[in-house]
Order: C-alpha cells, then sequence, then structure tokens
C-alpha cells in the first residue's frame, strides 16, 4: 500500500506547533529561530515531504502552468513545437501541461475542461481533424484565459494565431513540379474546413492556373494523409487511364505511401512519376530518393507562439485584440522531385 504523503498538518502535530509555523520555517521566515528551521526541515527530510507547489501559486491566484493540446505528438512535426513551447515557456517561469486529442473533438472539448479545471493561465492549441465549429472554446474566451491557435486553425475565427504560409509554400512547391516538366499534377489533400488544408489545396489549385494547366478533379484525392491513404491514392491514380506525372501530397506520409507502391510497380522516381510532400519529416532525408517536401518551422512556430500567448496575457482582457503571425515556408528541393536545372520560383498569384 501506498505511503500516505505528508502534509504540513502532519508536520505541525509531530512537533507540537501550529501549521503557520511549519510553513514559516519551510520558507525560512525571519520570526521562526535557526534551531525550529532546522528541526523543522530534519522531519521534512525524514517524512519525505514535498510542497505543493501548485496549490501554494492558486493561493497567490497563480499556476504558472500553461496549457497546450495537439492533434497527436507522432511524428516530428509537433513533437519540434512542443519542444518550442516549453523552451520558452520555462525560461518564463511556466510550466506546461501537455493534452493531445487524437484527432477527435471530443477528446478536444475534455481536454478543454482538464485545463480549466487545473487553472492554466493560458491555452496554446492545434485543432483536431474533426473540429468543425469553435463552439466548445468560448468558454475559455468567457473564462478571460488567454488563447492562441498555431498551426492549425479554422477560416474565419477571430482568435490570435500562430501559423506558415501554406498556400505560399504549396504554390511554390507546385510550381517547381510544373518547371521540372509536370502537366498532370495529382493532389492528396486533407479536409479544407482546416485553414493548412485548405491553403495548400488553393496554392496547388492557382499554380496549374496561373500556368494554364486544368484543374482536374480526377487527380484530387481527399483523405487523412496517412500513410495507408497514400498506397489506396496512388493505387487509383495509377489505374486512371491517364495518370498523373506528378504528385504533390499535403503530408510527408502521403507521399511516402504514393512512393512504396511507385518502387513496387517498377516505376522511377523523378524518371517516371516527380514525388513531393510537406512537413519535413525527418525520414524525408533518408529515403531513397530523398522527398522533396516545405519546411514548417515547426519549432521556431512553437516559440512564436508562446511568446504570443505571453504577450496576451500581460494584457488586461478588454485590451485583447486577436494577431496573427505568418511565418514564410522553406521549400526544399530534393532528388524525388528533380528531372532538370532548378528555375527560379516566382511569387504566387493571389487571387
Amino acid at each position: 500500500m501506498a505511503q500516505k504523503r505528508a502534509s504540513i498538518a502532519d508536520m505541525a502535530q509531530e512537533l507540537n506547533v501550529s501549521p503557520s509555523t511549519i510553513s514559516r520555517a519551510l520558507s525560512g521566515h525571519h520570526s521562526i529561530s535557526e534551531a525550529m528551521k532546522k528541526k523543522v526541515r530534519a522531519l521534512a527530510e525524514q517524512l519525505h515531504y514535498q510542497p505543493n507547489h501548485l496549490a501554494a501559486a492558486l493561493r497567490k491566484g497563480r499556476s504558472n502552468l500553461i496549457g497546450v493540446m495537439v492533434p497527436h505528438i507522432e511524428g516530428n512535426f509537433f513533437a519540434a513545437v512542443v519542444h518550442g513551447i516549453e523552451t520558452v515557456a520555462r525560461k518564463a517561469g511556466f510550466n506546461v501541461m501537455i493534452c493531445q486529442s487524437n484527432e477527435d473533438v471530443n477528446s478536444e472539448k475534455q481536454n478543454i475542461e482538464a485545463m480549466m479545471s487545473a487553472q492554466v493561465e493560458g491555452i496554446l492549441v492545434s485543432l483536431a481533424r474533426t473540429t468543425r465549429d469553435f463552439r466548445h472554446f468560448e468558454k475559455i474566451r468567457r473564462r478571460e484565459i488567454p488563447l492562441v491557435l498555431f498551426d492549425r486553425t479554422l477560416e474565419h475565427v477571430n482568435v490570435s494565431s500562430v501559423v506558415i504560409d501554406d498556400y505560399l509554400g504549396a504554390f511554390q512547391l507546385v510550381q517547381h513540379l510544373i518547371d521540372q516538366g509536370a502537366r498532370r499534377i495529382a493532389h492528396f489533400e486533407g479536409p479544407r474546413h482546416l485553414n493548412i488544408y485548405n491553403n495548400r489545396f488553393r496554392g496547388y489549385h492557382d499554380a496549374l492556373i496561373s500556368n494554364g494547366l486544368e484543374v482536374d478533379e480526377q487527380l484530387i484525392h481527399y483523405g487523412n494523409l496517412t500513410y495507408a491513404e497514400g498506397l489506396e491514392a496512388m493505387e487509383k491514380l495509377l489505374a486512371l487511364p491517364n495518370p498523373p506525372d506528378a504528385v504533390f501530397s499535403s503530408s510527408d506520409m502521403g507521399a511516402l505511401g504514393a512512393m512504396h507502391v511507385l518502387k513496387a510497380r517498377g516505376l522511377r522516381i523523378p524518371d517516371d512519376m516527380l514525388l513531393a510532400g510537406f512537413s519535413n519529416e525527418p525520414i524525408t532525408s533518408f529515403t531513397e530518393p530523398m522527398l522533396t517536401s516545405v519546411d514548417q518551422r515547426c519549432e521556431q512556430m512553437g516559440q512564436a507562439a508562446v511568446k504570443l500567448l505571453l504577450e496576451i496575457m500581460h494584457e488586461k482582457p478588454k485590451d485583447f485584440l486577436p494577431r496573427r503571425i505568418v511565418l514564410p515556408p522553406d521549400v526544399l528541393i530534393r532528388a524525388s522531385s528533380l528531372l532538370h536545372k532548378e528555375a527560379a520560383t516566382p511569387e504566387p498569384v493571389l487571387r
């Protein structure tokens, strides 16, 4: 049976003094004699006493706790974002409470309740794939808890956010494929109600249109952008009477699934099919050939998100003005899409 955690009251009873005397002795208060302080510290060590810093902070009206919710910790992206968040938060004197929604809106709702129960002073969120409205976040705003979204947000939601320019990254990547000679470019897309997938689709669409190419619905595959989805999508594309000559996936995992199918069919990358992903997962540098992708500046995004949250936390609630930070993408051209000498990437055509 686990030993009961020693409390200040237990030590007060043991030494026949008041709990306030124990508390002041532990904090080194000048009103307590050195002899008593020494006696209390010895007893605390004997009983393995551990102070409840959260309870103490709450008594002072502060928890020094920031809540962070991500869809998952699989892969490199969200793990690196969280690392960036923790680095800045700890330097500012805050601890971080991390929750995963596992891409489920109901888990997202439960995590919000848990974070508010923990008295977090601010919340950072990247939305689950199944989140389609913002109603369950309204209670955060009613409680005047500062909130910042990062990476994934909903369109037309007036909340502070930190994102990369997904549109520009997708546009530049598809322009690169066109410069390499591709004319029938397939696209693996995610749910367009989320900003990242909508903007990546728009970048793909506008790059085709600005180069006088057709947007063929047969070449657009909707899914969850997993490795398995990439396998399935590539099989369907190769079965078309006129298959694509390039694939741009809104995730690296989808592109890796496509790569597996192409290799199994004996097709050469990039000679028979150009291939590109999005996210710059570490594995993309170790595939054969190495996978062209877009780096999302994940650690920088985490740092920028928590810095923005800290700025908001220092303002009065009524002065909160939503702010949007957009980080530039970094298109990484690698062997999976490189047939010819790279041409300069033009600026996107804004529509």
